[in-house]
């Protein structure tokens, strides 16, 4: 074998489809487009989600949702993981400071303290908001619950 006898394998070689190169090509007049409609003219840009001039889909389909940019989103912590945020760091005041150095929160986050769970420790909690029944344990326990 030498490099002046290698051949592609049988079928691996096609010869490139020239279109519009004539009509002895089989590909020229037309040159593969076919016959009329907007298709077969130059410049033709088909428009995204276009149907046909059927309704599209996103405009058949019903329009759901929506989110005020006002809005708040509160992180969510129960009385009982205050509580065993209290006793694992032994803090007595918790706010988003403490809950920061301690990576329960991110900088950013507002907490919310919900009633779920027992209070035992007298703790002095900053949060930007509270349960009525949050707000109350945390109170009957001996704490102060002020909002940040």
């Amino acid at each position: 074998m030498e490099l002046h006898s290698l051949k592609p394998a049988a079928g691996a070689v096609k010869k490139r489809k020239r279109i519009a190169r004539g009509i002895g090509s089989g590909h020229g007049r037309t040159a593969t487009r076919g016959h009329k409609g907007a298709k077969s003219r130059s410049g033709f840009k088909n428009k995204r989600n276009f149907e046909g001039g059927q309704m599209p889909i996103q405009m058949r389909l019903p329009k759901v949702g929506f989110k005020s940019p006002n809005r708040k989103e509160y992180t969510a912590i129960n009385l009982e993981r205050l509580q065993s945020i209290a006793d694992k760091y032994s803090l007595t005041k918790v706010d988003q400071e403490a809950l920061v150095k301690h990576g329960i929160l991110t900088k950013t986050e507002l907490f919310k303290v919900l009633g779920a769970g027992e209070l035992k420790s007298k703790l002095e909690v900053h949060a930007h908001a509270f349960s009525a029944s949050a707000k109350q344990a945390i109170e009957t326990a001996g704490g102060t619950a002020t909002v940040a």
